[in-house]
């Protein structure tokens, strides 16, 4: 008879966290209101659940795609939506002219393009200043320019915008406050500068609009501080269980390459999850993983389909023993932090490589 059991890999999204972890971001920025950032599916926790989630609370939606902003508004959503780079054709300005959806602009050209094919329809813009992340945004020059065209332009609202590089770090935001400042000038209309990492540090950035991102799905954005420290709750679980157990010799190895060698007997067990699955194939030995409620640590080369984790101070995991990958699962609680940390990688790139592959349960609660 054929088994009706699937592969045991699964992921979990908790809703109840990601309203925690957006309400935390008001608590931060009580008189600012805040952008509930879903760009990239939401950070690999997907657009709609989050979307569903945060629906009768986030001031408002931003993200990339104006195919998604566009079905954000057709479902009902009548909060506003940012596009975080803008639009990208005449199509996608026509598209942000005719359903209500706010701009960041970054450039003059950007902007000719908006205006070009917007006609007459009311426009919220978010002119983007660049004060020294280097990526997008209008140099002060740049800046004057766009103002001067749009001040001739009826129904528009206008804010302004930048990004902090190194919000996280020692250096942190002052000496791009110094340059916004300047760039703006006698500017007195609303201002978006806050990500997660400026939101939980620093407060004088918070002014009309703050952008959560990361903090939102319950990471931290901090290599000196947890997520469970700042008050955060993990949005999302990656579980597996146990689907082989080799017992194996001081000096046999294990794995593709046979990275590790057994530094004596032990026992190791194999899971059902592997860099196809979204796991990091460069995570080296000792990344932690949980079994049964207790920490171990992977063993070798991560696999397409299996990685190995040591076994031989947990006994009683065998067949079907549950794992947790990283969250709060069924293997027990591991931070993604911690995981990312270990692999070389940040908490954004595990949240956002879950493979389609891997089935994902959602806790409504």
């Amino acid at each position: 008879m054929a088994s009706t059991v699937s592969r045991p890999i699964r992921a979990g999204i908790s809703l109840a966290a990601l309203r925690h972890n957006y309400r935390l971001a008001k608590q931060l920025a009580p008189a600012a209101k805040a952008w509930a950032v879903i760009k990239a599916d939401a950070y690999g926790h997907g657009q709609w659940r989050v979307v569903t989630a945060l629906r009768d609370e986030a001031d408002g939606f931003a993200l990339l795609e104006c195919d998604n902003a566009v079905a954000l508004r057709e479902a009902g959503i009548a909060q506003p939506i940012l596009l975080l780079e803008g639009i990208f054709s005449a199509r996608d300005a026509r598209a942000v002219a005719a359903h209500g959806i706010a701009s960041v602009v970054h450039c003059l050209e950007q902007l000719d393009l908006l205006l070009g094919a917007a006609g007459d329809a009311p426009l919220s813009l978010f002119l983007k200043l660049n004060t020294g992340m280097n990526r997008l945004g209008f140099d002060a020059a740049g800046l004057r320019d766009a103002l001067h065209r749009l001040r001739a332009r009826p129904a528009v609202d206008l804010a302004l915008m930048t990004h902090f590089a190194e919000a996280d770090g020692p250096r942190g935001v002052d000496w791009q406050l110094e340059r916004f400042q300047a760039m703006a000038g006698d500017w007195t209309g609303p201002v978006c500068l806050a990500n997660s990492a400026a939101i939980l540090r620093h407060p004088t950035t918070h002014a009309d609009w703050v952008r959560p991102g990361i903090m939102l799905y319950g990471a931290s954005p901090f290599a000196d501080a947890s997520a469970d420290a700042l008050g955060l709750q993990p949005a999302m679980r990656l579980d597996s269980a146990v689907i082989g157990v080799q017992h194996i010799a001081a000096g046999e190895r294990v794995g593709y390459g046979g990275t590790f060698t057994a530094e004596r007997a032990m026992r190791i067990g194999i899971v059902a999850c592997g860099y196809a699955d979204g796991y990091p194939r460069h995570a080296p030995t000792g990344t932690p993983i949980a079994v049964m409620g207790r920490c171990t640590r992977t063993l070798g080369r991560v696999s397409m389909d299996m990685l190995a984790c040591d076994l031989s101070d947990i006994p009683d995991a065998g067949l079907g023993a549950p794992v947790t990958l990283w969250g709060k699962g069924a293997g027990g609680t591991l931070p993604a932090d911690e995981v990312a940390t270990a692999a070389g990688t940040i908490a954004y790139e595990l949240f956002c490589a879950v493979a389609p592959r891997v089935p994902v349960a959602v806790d409504e609660s």
